[in-house]
């Protein structure tokens, strides 16, 4: 169906047009410009565009030569793509509970699994930054570092956000990623990016992103004269998106801006509202997703939302309890009790650039409405 407000609309203006226009004339140089400007824009040393966050993804964990038997630490509150880029390694995935309040990997929580399961196997985290705000990335970097695993941040829906002050892609993980597809929202293109500052883990990922190829005239003048040095993927950015990426990127602070406007807005309205809980959030937090807590029937008061023609999201539903995660690792469903219970509550509100006023009003007062009669 058709929403008259729905969860997400792209911010589409001439800045993609003029960009996507150049690419459409002739230019095959868009995906270096946008690498450049992640570069200039983060302080990252290297960055690798990629035709999707979940190939970002894959690719740091071939980059860091992942093998069967070894494991991965991941949020057990994220979206698929990180157990899956895991599991076709034939790698295990190791599942941590969530903080309540900001839906991030529980740091405590991790320490101890970190304990329980030392070992040469273990190889690294990924750090989902739901929604928009980090972990605390100081006190994760050093629990990294004591158990000497590597750090890769999933910052999809982290575009644009800071860590004290410092742009999330160069605040100390060993990867950071971020995708151009909102997760769950209707994108209109598809690509991500992976960063590094580490050289090594830079030159394998840029052969393995392209069939794992290398160029092999001597002065690589004919193009066409290359070796296979290992198995890699085709995981390389199309023109067209990587300006569709390039303009988003150009335009992250205003979006963001807004977003932060909007949540400001929801937050005054909504905080008093009976069975309508706000969570807590740092000044840092980007928004690309705001998140409230509905404390009982959740599902039946989002679909009284819909009956106003409101879209709204849920980020997300636990792993262990989709059916293939289920099944492969015997998780049942109150092994991550925080998680369960976010889960039955959280509904992500429409928080986007070109979300109107009048729409978030209507919103809010139909939010009210519906819960002045909500059991």
């Amino acid at each position: 169906m058709e929403f008259d407000i729905p969860f997400f609309v792209a911010h589409i203006d001439d800045t993609e047009k003029k960009l996507i226009d150049e690419v459409l004339e002739g230019s095959n140089y868009m995906h270096s410009e946008l690498e450049d400007a992640f570069i200039q824009y983060t302080g990252a040393k290297f960055a690798l565009a990629t035709n999707s966050g979940t190939s970002a993804l894959h690719l740091a964990m071939c980059a860091l030569d992942l093998k069967r038997g070894d494991k991965v630490i991941c949020s057990v509150n994220a979206f698929p793509s990180a157990p899956e880029v895991v599991r076709h390694f034939d790698a295990e995935p190791l599942f941590v509970d969530i903080d309540e309040n900001n839906f991030n990997m529980d740091l405590d929580k991790l320490e101890k699994v970190l304990v329980d399961n030392n070992s040469k196997k273990l190889k690294a985290i990924i750090m989902t930054h739901l929604g928009g705000q980090t972990v605390d990335l100081d006190r994760l970097y050093q629990i990294a570092d004591y158990f000497d695993v590597k750090v890769i941040e999933d910052a999809s829906e982290a575009f644009g956000a800071t860590y004290k002050g410092k742009p999330i892609g160069n605040t100390g993980a060993d990867i950071t990623i971020f995708s151009f597809s909102p997760h769950l929202k209707s994108g209109i293109s598809r690509g991500g990016i992976l960063l590094t500052n580490k050289e090594d883990i830079k030159t394998r990922a840029t052969v393995l992103r392209n069939h794992g190829m290398e160029i092999n005239d001597e002065d690589e003048t004919l193009g066409y004269i290359y070796e296979v040095t290992d198995i890699g993927c085709q995981y390389r950015i199309s023109e067209l998106d990587a300006a569709y990426a390039l303009a988003k990127l150009q335009k992250i602070e205003k979006d963001i801006q807004r977003r932060k406007d909007i949540a400001a807005y929801y937050e005054k309205r909504l905080k008093e509202i009976p069975h309508i809980t706000v969570p807590t959030h740092n000044e840092e937090h980007s928004f690309d997703l705001f998140i409230i807590k509905v404390d009982k029937n959740r599902d039946s008061f989002a679909r009284a939302l819909q009956k106003y023609g409101i879209e709204t999201g849920l980020h997300y539903i636990p792993i262990n309890l989709l059916q293939y995660y289920k099944n492969k690792y015997n998780l049942r469903v109150n092994d991550f009790p925080v998680s369960l219970k976010n889960y039955q509550q959280v509904l992500s509100l429409p928080c986007y650039y070109g979300l109107s006023d009048k729409d978030i009003e209507f919103i809010c007062d139909k939010i009210e409405e519906i819960a002045k009669k909500h059991i």
